[in-house]
């Protein structure tokens, strides 16, 4: 199941066995398409068109549905496509059968589903656009791939071999430039505070927690408001514009943000540690970024304490040390980390406007809102 890919792309990926290794399976042929039907993958839209299969047939999980047209009168896409649509899926989902947790989606469900009665042409005028947006998304999220790899790369040789062609030397934490040095994080961060519940008990506040962290992209994404008064006796840290927050519990040690100015003077949970740069020894950003090292990760690894949840405490955090250059040597590392986390992010946006272009299309070309003719749609 895990080589069945979700929202809309095509292909599965394919393992070779020989026919000896294969105990059983479901049958299926190129071109067909296979749509999962156990739960929670139906619902999440696991399904593939098998086009590009170098055999003429396969074998698949029993867990999958292959699904061909009777005529050459339908095009596959549009039948793939069709049955990505939320309406479709949830009408489909209400019908299946089984015990919770392993229900599944009966065959004659799927085969008595109504087709929209579009002409063999309008249908492949409709699967073509939506293809189209969904090739467009998958190069930016290919760019974005890109871009996470060579920030990961840059940020291995800035931090190790810095810009100015200087020998390394070698320390605690790594090697790097004669003339960095190797600082502690309390040296170069300023004392923060918590929020005092009893003297600000009115007043409504942002509230960051670390699923607001975006895992893959380190962004603060989203916030929910609270009332102080709502939740009296439980401490919250303060966080003001430019301020680091870490994640300190595992599994999301490896979220880090910068704090935005609209979330300027709100709040945080307590399971982030705060670091509040010293502006007199530290360049703004230097730090957001020397935490998301690899090596600075595996300093808090093997300092983590506890069984079920792994943790580290403010203090084992602040006692770290991270590689420091002199000032305008930051300036200009941040500015290149910068510009690939801008880069990465634009096509990110870019990825996320198709995902809702496709979601638009796939519901308004299927119902007939809208028509292929009356599409503007280019390639580039």
């Amino acid at each position: 199941m895990e080589a069945i890919p979700q929202g809309g792309l095509y292909e599965p990926d394919y393992i070779q066995r020989a026919p000896s290794e294969i105990r059983n399976g479901t049958y299926f042929e190129r071109g067909d398409i296979l749509v999962s039907k156990i739960t929670p993958s139906f619902e999440n839209g696991k399904q593939a068109l098998a086009a590009a299969l170098r055999a003429p047939f396969g074998v698949a999980t029993t867990e999958v549905i292959p699904l061909r047209p009777k005529d050459n009168g339908h095009d596959r896409r549009f039948l793939f496509f069709y049955l990505l649509h939320p309406e479709i899926r949830q009408h489909v989902a209400g019908r299946m059968e089984g015990s919770t947790g392993r229900q599944r989606v009966p065959t004659e469900v799927l085969l008595d589903l109504p087709l929209p009665a579009f002409d063999p042409q309008e249908q492949r005028a409709i699967a073509d656009s939506l293809e189209m947006v969904q090739r467009l998304s998958a190069v930016e999220a290919a760019s974005v791939r890109t871009a996470t790899a060579l920030k990961r790369a840059a940020m291995h040789t800035l931090f190790t071999r810095g810009l100015r062609g200087e020998t390394q030397k070698e320390t605690q934490i790594g090697p790097m430039p004669v003339t960095w040095e190797m600082m502690r994080l309390e040296t170069l961060c300023r004392s923060t505070d918590t929020v005092d519940l009893r003297s600000e008990a009115d007043r409504t506040i942002e509230y960051v927690d670390v699923s607001s962290i975006s895992r893959e992209y380190l962004h603060i994404e989203t916030t929910s408001q609270h009332v102080l008064k709502q939740a009296p006796g439980r401490a919250r840290k303060r966080i003001l514009s430019g301020d680091v927050v870490l994640a300190t519990v595992r599994p999301t040690l490896l979220r880090v943000a910068v704090v935005p100015e609209k979330l300027d003077n709100q709040v945080c949970s307590t399971a982030f540690c705060v670091l509040r740069r010293n502006r007199e020894k530290i360049e703004d950003r230097f730090i957001y970024y020397a935490v998301q090292r690899e090596q600075f990760m595996q300093q808090l690894g093997e300092i983590e304490t506890g069984a079920s949840y792994p943790a580290v405490t403010d203090s084992m955090v602040k006692e770290q040390a991270v590689p420091v250059p002199p000032m305008d040597e930051q300036q200009e590392i941040v500015a290149i980390l910068d510009t690939i986390d801008y880069k990465r992010g634009l096509h990110r946006s870019k990825r996320a406007v198709l995902e809702e272009l496709f979601k638009a299309l796939l519901h308004k070309l299927m119902t007939g809102e809208i028509r292929v003719r009356e599409l503007r749609l280019a390639a580039g």
